[in-house]
């Protein structure tokens, strides 16, 4: 690059790649450390077999990508936006309820507890010890502190380590997903990055991995501030198929489990719209034609998650670094929302 084009890296990314540059040791630490209070959570779970997760923002996409890996233990989960809860409410009697927020001091936790005054089982997660939530609620502490940065990346990936404790706890098996933390899979993203150069937005949609499709799409709506929207994949199917074309991106996520081929199908659909479609691909089946497919180890739940994540992250802000002068700075939100 030479001296004519290259540019100072806006602040705001450059304190997203802080955090994401510490956010698998912090992943790392937060699983070791969360072990007793997982457990109470863990045997919160086993005496009332429904759980309750509540959350805004990116907390309730982490909640939204775990939700199935709760069912799968046959644990009723619902994930609700805790704006819901707060106006439309779900009963909470014998439901155990994870409030999950990075800051633990959003304003929707704090109306929730000061309303209910919470429940004997509400536990929280957070990255914050000295939050509101920590102090309200027995929690489980994320390693390494508040995320300062706009756009959550690190959080997510304390916040998904957190569940594996609990996890864990309930007699899931860790090995796997521990794995994905300590050597995280390297992937360019060049081609992806390419294929989408010239949507105007991007649509991203999963099957068992929705949460983390939904948790992108928000990202990249804060990030590149154009309005990039996740739909469950049937969803999608029901409709809205009509807006895809040469201008619209769609990032599909496709993990090894029963769902991927219909995964399969929605990539193939979209590319024939000409639509620009990118494939997060830990399924181990063939590669789709027509879409850029970047393949990670065959994996599915946390596994699939983490392996995921850290790259769709680096597709996020370079999406936004291409479209954006001062992408990572926020001009009409804060990093921790305090007002409804």
């Amino acid at each position: 690059m030479n001296m004519t084009t290259e540019r100072t890296r806006p602040a705001g990314l450059a304190a997203i790649d802080s955090e994401m540059a510490r956010q698998h040791a912090d992943a790392i630490a937060s699983y070791k450390t969360a072990g007793p209070m997982a457990a109470r959570a863990a045997a919160s779970l086993e005496k009332t077999g429904r759980l309750l997760l509540l959350g805004m923002g990116g907390s309730h996409a982490v909640n939204r990508a775990v939700e199935p890996l709760y069912r799968a233990l046959g644990i009723d989960a619902v994930a609700l936006p805790l704006s819901e809860q707060l106006g439309q409410p779900l009963p909470v009697a014998g439901r155990t309820i994870f409030v999950t927020s990075q800051s633990g001091e959003s304003a929707e936790v704090l109306r929730w507890f000061n309303e209910t005054g919470g429940t004997e089982e509400t536990f929280g997660l957070t990255l914050e010890a000295g939050s509101f939530l920590a102090r309200t609620a027995p929690s489980l502490v994320g390693s390494g502190g508040t995320e300062l940065a706009f756009a959550a990346t690190r959080s997510l990936t304390v916040t998904f380590a957190l569940h594996l404790a609990i996890l864990s706890a309930l007699g899931e098996d860790p090995t796997t997903a521990f794995a994905a933390l300590g050597a995280p899979e390297e992937h360019d993203i060049t081609a992806a990055l390419a294929a989408l150069e010239n949507v105007a937005t991007v649509v991203t949609s999963g099957r068992r991995l929705q949460g983390v499709a939904e948790a992108l799409a928000l990202g990249l709506t804060e990030l590149s501030r154009r309005p990039c929207f996740s739909l469950e994949g049937g969803q999608l199917r029901h409709g809205p198929m009509e807006m895809l074309g040469p201008e619209i991106g769609v990032v599909l996520f496709r993990g090894q489990d029963e769902t991927a081929g219909l995964v399969t199908i929605m990539a193939n659909s979209a590319v024939e719209t000409g639509a620009p479609v990118v494939l997060f691909d830990a399924s181990g089946q063939e590669p789709v034609a027509g879409a850029v497919t970047i393949r990670f180890a065959p994996a599915t739940g946390l596994a699939a998650i983490f392996a995921m994540l850290p790259v769709a992250q680096r597709l996020m802000i370079a999406f936004a670094d291409a479209r954006v002068e001062n992408a990572g700075t926020p001009v009409r939100s804060t990093k921790i929302t305090r007002s409804e």
